[in-house]
């Protein structure tokens, strides 16, 4: 199970020093990958009608392929990872070009994990529907993996038009794509059209039957279990050795392949603090 370090995006700052230092700093002490969520926008909580949601408009995010052709360019062997970016706000053939570009600037470090968002209000500004975004992001993924692979494409969807077309360059390897969330039908999905599932919870009870429900659907649509990832997560904050330890070994036990730790809402103040809490932290589950 590799170990990774989620990127703390509201406390990290806008220093470019400090965003370099904390990824060349994750790389030294053998982290394998570092996660950035994604927010375009975030809301007025006092706006018409209010608003509710884990996030608002004074909670940082950094734009993650942005961010991540920054950090591709200060470091050699982190792997990049999106957890997750919201696809169907977005573009599809601009998330291709963007995304062909890190990759080729990274040798091929980077893993996209795509979403469907919950934020309403993000989707009203992206001027994308809110209502139809599972299906839209299927179609996506298809029309992503044909512009990376396809000199020239004519593409036909329910929400994409491609005619006689494709970006230039293209990566040399295959981005994959891994899917976050829990319903029954992003599940679906992403057995069927996923490399991997980041998973919004804990290694209980709830994990293990989305887990398995996977490996019975990839097996009974032909395709391999063995290579399918999963991309967990676990929180510095409120713990010690002895209670990570045990929940690594949890994540570990249901097949976990990757276990990325968040340091964020610690009450850390520094770069410097953030990097010796992952290395107390790696010191305790490795």
């Amino acid at each position: 199970m590799e170990l990774g370090a989620v990127l703390p995006h509201n406390e990290i700052g806008t220093d470019p020093g400090a965003m370099k230092a904390y990824a060349q700093g994750v790389e030294a002490q053998g982290f394998t990958h570092v996660l950035l969520y994604d927010h375009v926008l975030g809301a007025d909580r006092n706006r018409p009608g209010g608003f509710e949601g884990p996030y608002d408009k004074d909670v940082a995010f950094h734009e993650p392929l942005t961010t991540f052709a920054f950090i591709a360019a200060v470091t050699e062997t982190l792997e990049m990872v999106t957890n997750v970016l919201v696809l169907p706000q977005r573009q599809t053939a601009l998330v291709a070009k963007q995304a062909a570009q890190v990759a080729i600037l990274s040798n091929n470090r980077l893993r996209l994990g795509v979403g469907t968002g919950w934020n309403q209000v993000e989707y009203e500004a992206l001027g994308v529907p809110f209502a139809e975004r599972g299906k839209r992001q299927a179609e996506q993924v298809d029309l992503l993996r044909q512009l990376w692979r396809e000199d020239v494409l004519d593409f036909s969807g329910d929400y994409h038009r491609v005619t006689l077309a494709s970006i230039n360059p293209r990566p040399s390897q295959p981005i994959p794509v891994w899917f976050g969330g829990a319903a029954p039908a992003l599940i679906r999905r992403a057995a069927a059209l996923g490399d991997g599932w980041m998973p919004l919870g804990g290694p209980g009870a709830a994990s293990a039957e989305i887990i398995e429900a996977l490996r019975e659907a990839r097996i009974a649509a032909g395709l391999a279990w063995d290579g399918f990832g999963i991309q967990a997560q676990a929180m510095f904050a409120g713990g010690d050795e002895e209670r990570w330890h045990k929940h690594a070994e949890r994540w570990r036990g249901l097949g976990a392949t990757h276990l990325a730790v968040r340091t964020d809402s610690a009450g850390l103040g520094s770069v410097d603090e953030h990097l010796r809490a992952l290395e107390r932290y790696k010191n305790a589950v490795s």
